[in-house]
């Protein structure tokens, strides 16, 4: 009977960081389209591309306590909106301001856009 062996090759605890292709960038209008939050529309604050989570402002607001932690600082408790993900929020068309799904096409110049699926209109990169 074959001795069972731990091979190094399958262990992937320091392989390479993988990063989602996302099509949301910082600055994009979104609608949240599932979710505590739904129907909620808002800008993008920030994009985790390693866990394919955004985060909406005024959508997922969360709140944490700042202890001070020195004689002049104060404590407080700040409110922040938390990461959501990205399969919840849908990009807005920006001819009839309904969530829409995008594809990709290169323009003349050979620069990648994204389409907008309901109006056929470039939705720019913020």
């Amino acid at each position: 009977m074959r001795r069972l062996v731990h091979r190094k090759s399958k262990r992937t605890r320091n392989g390479p960081v993988l990063h989602y292709m996302m099509d949301i960038t910082r600055g994009d209008v979104v609608r949240v389209v599932s979710g505590d939050d739904k129907g909620k529309e808002g800008r993008v604050v920030r994009v985790d591309r390693k866990r394919r989570r955004v985060a909406v402002e005024g959508v997922k607001i969360v709140k944490r306590h700042k202890k001070a932690r020195s004689e002049g600082e104060e404590s407080a408790i700040i409110e922040f909106p938390a990461l959501i993900d990205a399969s919840n929020v849908m990009l807005i068309d920006p001819k009839s301001g309904e969530p829409t799904r995008i594809r990709h096409k290169r323009d003349k110049d050979g620069v990648a856009e994204r389409i907008s699926v309901k109006s056929g209109q470039a939705i720019s990169r913020a």
